[in-house]
């Protein structure tokens, strides 16, 4: 990596934080922006404590709050971005003006973010990233990180597939945070990430339970693997080349529903301890909105572009809707609402 380097992480959640504490200990010029009052005076005060399964490890760091950004001048060369999807654009524009021609923006995000950020700052400036981690923040200043660095995975790509120095000093920088791999073509290795997301975000957040207790409640898996499948077929619709992730190898890819299923089972084997919940139940469990739209929402919406529908991952979506609009609350009494959702098949079959 070229010297004089600086880097930024916008939104310094429970990933955000950890993966920027560990650029921080490689000794990388890192600043950290964030939203939240509380964690910016925490991480300010006593710096960002990361609870690993072995260890912990307490970093001193460089802490700004969003409204302190107006006041910097100098650019900065990268900008990892890990904020929720829907938060993606304003936070995109506000750091556009830091930019400078040969900047980059990295969404270190779940979902499909990479097109809202390269409309912002332009495909040459934009790299997208798939992340393999597990991480939690219950109070500020602090991260339980469930993966540690060896075990973490993690994809970069820019937007054309093509080779750039800053693509290889996003990758250089993010070696410090786990194992990094360089794809060709991100967007489908985003796609995969997305198949993966899929059967477990929403349908254990309606649970209200960790995802390994939610895969045990009868019927359940099967609602996760069919809402996967949907967003298998959409992605081969779109002409999307199954790819490894996850360290997998090449071999280990197929091209069939089974491979979407099979990404499922990396999360519950790699990324996943009896504790783990999910992003969105997070979220709920803050009193958050949730990135609704990223997972299930997203596939509703291509496929309705393509004049089809997307039935299972519909009737999740809309239960995961009664939940945000208060009508229910998340709970294993909910399973019976998601068992039923595979019976929206029923009108239009299944290839499996």
């Amino acid at each position: 990596m070229a010297e004089g380097i600086r880097i930024a992480v916008v939104g310094t959640g429970a990933n955000g934080a950890s993966l920027g504490a560990d650029m921080v200990r490689a000794g990388l010029d890192v600043t950290f922006i964030e939203q939240w009052p509380a964690h910016v005076e925490a991480m300010r005060a006593n710096g960002i404590t990361v609870h690993l399964p072995e260890t912990t490890e307490l970093t001193p760091v460089r802490a700004l709050h969003l409204c302190e950004v107006a006041e910097l001048r100098a650019p900065f060369d990268i900008v990892f971005i890990s904020v929720k999807t829907y938060d993606t654009r304003w936070v995109t524009e506000l750091i556009k003006p830091l930019l400078h021609d040969d900047s980059v923006v990295v969404g270190l995000q779940n979902g499909m973010t990479i097109d809202d950020v390269a409309e912002i700052v332009g495909p040459h400036r934009t790299i997208g990233a798939v992340l393999g981690i597990a991480a939690n923040m219950y109070e500020p200043g602090v991260v339980v990180r469930q993966i540690p660095p060896s075990g973490t995975w993690l994809t970069v790509g820019t937007y054309d597939g093509g080779h750039s120095q800053a693509l290889d000093d996003v990758a250089e920088a993010l070696a410090h945070c786990g194992t990094v791999v360089v794809s060709p073509n991100i967007r489908a290795s985003k796609w995969m990430k997305l198949i993966a997301n899929i059967p477990e975000m929403l349908p254990s957040a309606i649970l209200n339970v960790p995802l390994l207790e939610a895969v045990r409640i009868p019927g359940i898996r099967e609602v996760m693997d069919e809402v996967a499948c949907e967003a298998y077929r959409l992605a081969r619709q779109l002409g999307i080349t199954m790819t490894p992730i996850f360290g997998r190898a090449a071999a280990g890819v197929t091209n069939s529903e089974e491979y979407a299923i099979s990404l499922l089972d990396n999360v519950l084997e790699s990324y996943s301890l009896p504790n783990t919940r999910v992003a969105v139940l997070q979220d709920w469990d803050k009193g958050r909105r949730a990135e609704l739209d990223a997972f299930s929402g997203y596939i509703v919406r291509q496929q309705a572009a393509l004049g089809s529908t997307a039935p299972v991952n519909s009737a999740v979506l809309a239960i995961a809707e009664r939940i945000e609009s208060g009508e229910l609350a998340p709970s294993k009494d909910n399973a019976p609402l998601l068992r039923a959702a595979l019976g929206h098949t029923a009108s239009v079959g299944t290839s499996r």
